[in-house]
């Protein structure tokens, strides 16, 4: 089979990431109730101001490990000023501590990441990991889930994944379109991209999914796009697709029966 380049998004495609965001989230919420006792604050309100307040910040100032920690200082604040209850910097301290320990929990990896990722290597493709966060954070990762050994150098982070910084690594790495595939959970910071900058994408849907990622996808692929459930799917999509179609030349390809569209859409 012809060599592919694949790329790799890690949180909730490759590791578990959300669901340990969503845990804190709900210590957070329950902290909050109790503090806020008497004032009729439910924990469902909190929730929803909170990811409206972090959605704005990440939308601003990309994956930053602070925003996390600082939407639940400023939900904190809007509910002290509108409730008129007095502001605790213990409190304060408090949840900052709490926020930012959603990225020191142990590395989960999702099932058949491995056996995935040693197929696809074994058949002779060039994976790339690409994922966006705070460099340091994202590095421990990366060496807590052992998977330098399969992208080595070739490993990408920046705080702002958008179709920008991936068309910066189409072309500063001179890949060829037609044979390079994203993979990821994210229809916003993964397949969008992908398909903006003509390459194959596979849309890996989370378990757990947050606001951010939920958006429409409105570009025409130019190859395949397929919605897949597990990780062990991809070899066998990937070989397909690629026998059916050996002589596509790049950024052309009819799709309109292979390719599966997804219904909706990285921390």
């Amino acid at each position: 089979m012809t060599k592919q380049t694949i790329l790799f998004d890690m949180d909730d495609t490759l590791i578990y990431c959300n669901k340990f965001f969503d845990m804190v989230m709900d210590q957070f919420a329950d902290q909050m109730e109790a503090w806020f006792h008497g004032y009729h604050l439910s924990i469902e309100e909190v929730k929803k101001k909170q990811a409206e307040l972090d959605l704005s910040r990440v939308l601003v100032s990309g994956f930053s490990p602070s925003h996390f920690p600082e939407s639940f200082v400023e939900t904190y604040e809007y509910y002290s000023d509108l409730t008129g209850r007095i502001k605790s910097t213990a409190e304060i301290e408090r949840l900052t501590e709490l926020g930012s320990s959603v990225y020191g929990h142990s590395i989960e990896p999702y099932p058949y990441m491995e056996e995935t990722l040693r197929a696809l290597t074994l058949e002779g493709h060039e994976l790339h990991l690409y994922t966006g966060g705070d460099p340091a954070v994202q590095m421990r990762k990366v060496k807590e889930a052992g998977l330098e050994r399969f992208f080595h150098d070739r490993i990408h982070i920046t705080r702002h994944k958008n179709t920008e910084f991936l068309e910066g690594i189409l072309t500063s790495s001179g890949l060829d379109r037609s044979r390079t595939w994203m993979i990821g959970n994210s229809l916003r910071t993964d397949i969008i991209p992908a398909l903006t900058c003509g390459i194959h994408a596979i849309f890996m849907p989370a378990e757990l999914e947050w606001s951010y990622n939920q958006v429409e996808v409105d570009v025409e692929p130019a190859g395949a796009y397929f919605t897949l459930s597990s990780l062990h799917l991809i070899p066998e999509a990937i070989r397909s697709y690629v026998e059916a179609n050996p002589q596509e030349p790049e950024a052309e390809g009819d799709t309109s029966s292979s390719a599966a569209q997804p219904a909706s859409g990285d921390r």
